[in-house]
């Protein structure tokens, strides 16, 4: 099914996505993107949905020929003190104070979302396989994220990050077991916090 280029024509509506929410490590990342009518990359679709390398390739056209695009980051120890929800949401939200070009309406990826300024929203199911710029925040956010989770993991190698990305696969379950939790570990998600009152060991 080809994806919506938009909800009203001729509107200056930004895509919002988030990735990394359900990660044991690591921050949740968001992208917020404005992109033109006519804009066109095929096969453009949820991230999950994607290649790796088909990302990358998406990634460049996507940061080439959009009207505005950003990034932004929120931190473990901040996840851990507003819970993840609040995190993705204010990722969100930082990611659109950062566009160059302020949208006129926000299509948000999911169904909770926080009001930003005065700006209306909608909350959309399943959006990013839905809208053309909720995809492209998709796309956004996990590539951005996924080259973080490489430089993490020249500093923690022993947790496989560069494979896993910080969700809780087998080996980063075992790897917590075995080595301890780190600063990028998120200390109130279920396992990681289990796991630290078990071992008291922290790196």
């Amino acid at each position: 099914m080809a994806l919506k280029p938009y909800l009203l024509k001729g509107r200056l509506e930004a895509g919002c996505d988030e990735a990394g929410r359900g990660c044991l490590a690591g921050p949740v990342f968001a992208a917020a993107v404005i992109l033109p009518e006519r804009f066109r990359c095929p096969g453009l679709n949820d991230s999950k949905q994607v290649k790796p390398e088909d990302r990358e390739e998406m990634r460049l056209l996507i940061e080439k020929h959009a009207i505005a695009w950003a990034v932004a980051r929120v931190e473990a120890k901040v996840i851990d003190r507003i819970n993840i929800l609040r995190a993705s949401i204010q990722a969100m939200h930082n990611a659109l104070r950062m566009l160059k070009a302020k949208p006129e309406f926000i299509l948000v990826d999911g169904n909770r979302f926080y009001p930003y300024e005065t700006i209306q929203h909608a909350c959309i199911i399943s959006g990013d396989s839905r809208f053309r710029s909720i995809a492209a925040a998709s796309i956004l956010a996990k590539t951005h994220r996924d080259e973080y989770m490489q430089i993490l993991h020249q500093f923690h190698p022993e947790y496989g990050w560069n494979q896993n990305k910080g969700y809780a696969t087998e080996f980063h379950r075992d790897s917590i077991t075995n080595h301890g939790i780190t600063d990028e570990h998120r200390r109130t998600f279920k396992y990681v916090e289990e796991s630290a009152e078990q071992l008291d060991l922290f790196i």
